[in-house]
Order: structure tokens, then sequence, then C-alpha cells
């Protein structure tokens, strides 16, 4: 038995033993759009997990990890997604913040931010997108000023679409350090404690008729000077890392929770007859061929804006396709007064897909000009 092979035996065999009494209750909860459920018991299993060294596996040993390897970080992702295991609540300090310190943060940082995040005793959120600026994230105009004596950052400004800001005690946060800057130039990656005076975290409500994003409002919110990863002026290079950081090996997980909503979907459409119409039919063969590409693309590597073009495309057909497998009854609410099925929340909630985490335009470009070498778009 190869290495991967142990690995992965090992992680699905430690969930069997402990995905059992409250914790088996947490099974297949949690996930895009449905963040609200079940959160304290997800983050008490994911305390649970760290206690038992199996959070952070890609990271280094030193840095509180298990130095897992790529094909074992995939074998790890995997067969927690076929354990239907509850969505992850510390992924963002995880999987964005924590390789992000681990690359670019001092010693002191990394001393300071990672254990808790490896413990999951602090979770963080990430401040990027702006009223005006979205997936043109260049457009910030959050401003981090340096205090008289040079001690701290002042922070004014407003972020949007914040994930999971109102259970974060912590935000990463893209903001203009330099006056009279524009663009790429001038911006710096500071983080900010959230349970601070200067800071107000507004809830938005979504189509689903929930709110995992939030508005974060900054009004001479202060953090230590020493928080800000890489130089003053360098924060666009870091926040590129970080976006990269976001699309790697945990989207082969994804596509396992994406398979099963497939396999359900299907077996839907024999029940209720659907499968008889051949334009339905087509649809899901399709659906199925496209996830199998989807699946081996990640696996030999493919540029993260394109992965994350084709899984955002994917799933918002997938959603379109669920609300004609399931007909008439897909526009009735199930119960009082906004009770919504899996089938009706997939569908209003990957209506975002193509938008959050870099809208499909924005992915284009990126691809266009930094993976083809086509010359850049024109712009004022």
């Amino acid at each position: 038995m190869s290495s991967v092979e142990e690995f992965r035996a090992e992680i699905r065999a430690w969930l069997a033993d402990h995905l059992v009494g409250e914790f088996a209750e947490l099974r297949g909860r949690g996930g895009p759009g449905r963040e609200h459920e079940a959160f304290e018991g997800r983050l008490a299993w994911e305390r649970h997990m760290a206690a038992h060294g199996w959070t952070c596996v890609g990271w280094p040993v030193e840095h509180g990890g298990r130095g897992a390897s790529l094909e074992e970080q995939i074998a790890f992702h995997e067969e927690y997604a076929l354990a239907d295991a509850p969505a992850r609540v510390n992924h963002i300090g995880e999987q964005l913040l924590g390789p992000t310190l681990i690359a670019f943060g001092t010693e002191e940082q990394k001393k300071r931010f990672l254990p808790p995040i490896v413990a999951v005793e602090e979770l963080w959120c990430q401040g990027y997108s702006e009223p005006d600026a979205g997936s043109d994230l260049a457009n910030v105009r959050t401003r981090g000023t340096l205090s008289p004596d040079g001690s701290q950052w002042v922070v004014d400004g407003q972020k949007i679409w914040t994930s999971l800001a109102h259970e974060a005690q912590w935000c990463f946060v893209v903001a203009r350090t330099e006056p009279g800057s524009r663009r790429h130039a001038g911006l710096s990656y500071l983080l900010v404690p959230l349970d601070r005076p200067g800071v107000e975290v507004r809830p938005i409500v979504q189509l689903t008729g929930t709110s995992e994003f939030n508005e974060v409002f900054f009004d001479g919110a202060r953090t230590d000077a020493s928080h800000v990863v890489g130089e003053p002026g360098d924060g666009w290079r870091i926040a590129m890392a970080t976006l990269g950081f976001e699309r790697g090996v945990s989207t082969l997980g994804q596509q396992v929770g994406f398979r099963r909503e497939w396999d359900a979907l299907a077996e839907l459409a024999r029940k209720n007859g659907a499968i008889a119409d051949p334009l339905i039919r087509d649809r899901l063969v399709r659906a199925w061929i496209d996830l199998e590409a989807m699946a081996a693309s990640a696996r030999r590597g493919v540029d993260p804006s394109v992965g994350k073009l084709h899984w955002a495309a994917w799933h918002r057909g997938l959603g379109e396709l669920a609300m004609d497998v399931c007909g008439a009854a897909s526009t009735v609410a199930a119960g009082e007064p906004y009770e919504l099925d899996d089938w009706q929340r997939l569908f209003l909630f990957s209506r975002a897909d193509t938008i959050y985490a870099g809208s499909d335009e924005i992915q284009k470009n990126i691809v266009a000009e930094r993976v083809l070498g086509l010359p850049k778009e024109a712009r004022v």
C-alpha cells in the first residue's frame, strides 16, 4: 500500500470512528447558502478535529500541520466529502490566511496567528470587495493610516460580501495606505480585529433568506502597526497570492459534493418521471460528462481562474436543471413563511457562483491576459 493509500485509509477510518453520536447529526450540514446550519455544532466538530491533528493537514509540520503532500491533501478532501462530513467553519483561516502568512508573514506573525487557526480558536474573514471594488479589486478605497506615534494602523472604509464576518474574530483587509495612489499601487494587507471599537458588521439577507454575507464598516478601527503582511504598499501581490490559495486542492472535495448533488438529481428525475423527457436526459448526461472533465482538469493542475469559470458555470447550470426536473413544484415554497427545499436553495444560491470570488468577466480577462498572453483590455 502506498503512503497516499495509507493516508486515505487513515482519514477514512478516523471519520468513521468520530462522526458518531452528536457529531453524526452534523452530516451534510452547512456549506454555501447553508452556513447558518448547526454553526456551533460544526465549530465543536472542527475543534474536535484539531484536537486529533486533522486541521491544516497541508501545512508544514513546524507550523502545526501534517506536511501532507498534494496527493494526500486531495485524498483528505475527497474522503471528507465522501463521508458527508459537515462543511468547515475555519476554511478561510486554514486555506487562505494561513498559507499566506506561511509564505509572506514575519516570524512574529506566524507565532501569533497560526496556532489559533490550527486549534480553531480564532476565525477569519476576507476583507476584499467594496461597493465600488468588487471583482475590480484594484479600485479599493478603504484607507489605512498610521497613527501619529506610528504604533497602529487606523482603518476607515467599507467592505461588502464578507463571508462569515458575523462569526469571525479577525479580518484580513486590503486597504489603501499610500495617499494619492491608484489601482494596484499603494495597497497594504492588514490584519484587523473585529471585536474592537470602530467596527460594525451588518448581515445581508440573500435570496435564500439566509445571511452568510455581510457588510463590514470600519470607522477609526485600529490594529497594531506590526499587523501588515509583507511591506506596506505591497498588498496587491499578497492579496493575489491569497486568491491562488483559495482555489487550490480543496476544490476536489467540492466536486465530490457536486457529484452527490448530481446523483440526487438524477434519482429525483427517475422517481418523478422527468427522466422520460429526452431533453432532461441529455442535460443530465452532459452535466455528468462536464463534471468528469472538471475533476480531471483539477487533478492536472488547471489554472485557478479557468477552474473557477468551469465549476461556477456548471453549478449554476445544475441549479437551473434542478428546477426543470422539479417542474411546477419548484415555484412553490416548501413551507411558511419562506421555507425552501434543497433544490430551490441550490438554484437561488448558485446564481452567485459566477459572481463571488471573482466574476466570470474578470476571470476571462485574467485568463486572456495572464494565461494566454493576449493584449490587456483598454482601461480608462
